[in-house]
């Protein structure tokens, strides 16, 4: 639709998709591939010249991209957090509401470990399907609550299961977002210059600083699903902080936590702005590598189970 607004006359032509990630929802991602399994499809047909663009929630891109195609635009970003969802009616809103061993749907390793440092006693369930799907079940009585995007709770209509004053949204203090959060991006053939041109004008580049610094620390650490890596980075004028964590998969440890903050002159073109938030990802990254977080990263590559709590329960012996 902003494209038509952009250039009226034009025709897009959607081509929906089912991807492998769709489909497969019995396992979690970790053990069957990552979250790469939701935008091969699309680049197959980038490939293979059936599609132009492909448009990705950007959290889910993998940080490598097959030759021939870039990640060329970002657009502007929404609400970049995590929502706790209750059931309908509930008039719970926050993490302390939730009872004594509450049963929480998430199959993301990045939130299970930062809500069990702050809440131990909860069980953390797989959650796969789409919004609707995810919603359904927690109403039913599945879950006692779950965690989704605010971001895609916002963009697909649902904007119901935000509470007032956005009362169920984590701070991201105590949950750091996933890289590239809340941000759509455009996908295209290198070798395609006209119709990045005419995409252009959807590059928000305050955003897209925010967003490749966050992919750029991503990148570094070979981070997926399989680990439980996040990463925020704020602009405020001419100042880019960039944070990242890194879990156990354990649960044993503690979060490894680094921020960093650098001068960029945003006036510069995005050709000039674009290596120095990468390079302030990458430092960031290998701040969290000199504090230890390789130890963590090999713990989870090399872990058969794709749950914290799973984990936690094994070496504790509760399971």
């Amino acid at each position: 639709s902003e494209l038509k607004r952009m250039y009226p006359g034009i025709t897009v032509e959607l081509q929906p998709m089912s991807t492998r990630g769709d489909k497969i929802l019995d396992s979690p991602l970790a053990k069957i591939g990552g979250k790469g399994l939701f935008v091969k499809e699309l680049e197959n047909a980038l490939l293979e010249g059936r599609s132009d663009i492909a448009v990705h929630s950007t959290k889910d891109v993998p940080m490598e991209l097959p030759d021939g195609l870039d990640l060329s635009i970002i657009c502007k970003r929404h609400d970049p957090c995590d929502a706790l969802c209750f059931p309908k009616g509930s008039t719970k809103a926050t993490i302390d509401d939730l009872p004594e061993g509450a049963t929480v749907g998430t199959s993301s390793l990045r939130r299970q470990s930062q809500l069990l440092l702050k809440r131990p006693d909860l069980k953390f369930v797989e959650l796969r399907g789409n919004v609707n799907t995810r919603l359904a079940k927690l109403d039913s009585g599945d879950y006692d609550a779950i965690i989704l995007a605010a971001a895609g709770l916002e963009r697909m209509g649902f904007t119901d299961r935000v509470m007032p004053g956005k009362a169920n949204i984590i701070d991201p203090d105590l949950m750091l977002p996933a890289c590239g959060q809340g941000a759509l991006s455009i996908e295209l053939r290198s070798d395609d210059p006209e119709t990045l041109a005419l995409l252009q004008p959807l590059h928000h580049i305050p955003d897209a600083t925010t967003v490749c610094c966050e992919r750029s620390m991503n990148r570094r650490l070979e981070g997926g699903c399989q680990v439980p890596i996040s990463g925020f980075a704020r602009l405020n004028g001419n100042e880019l902080n960039m944070q990242a964590r890194v879990g156990s998969i354990s649960g044993a440890g503690p979060l490894i936590i680094k921020e960093k903050t650098i001068e960029i002159d945003m006036s510069k073109p995005w050709a000039e702005i674009k290596p120095i938030a990468e390079q302030l990802g990458t430092e960031v990254a290998d701040m969290l590598l000199d504090a230890g977080a390789q130890a963590y990263l090999d713990e989870a590559y090399a872990s058969n189970d794709a749950g914290v709590a799973a984990q936690v329960a094994a070496s504790t012996g509760t399971a």
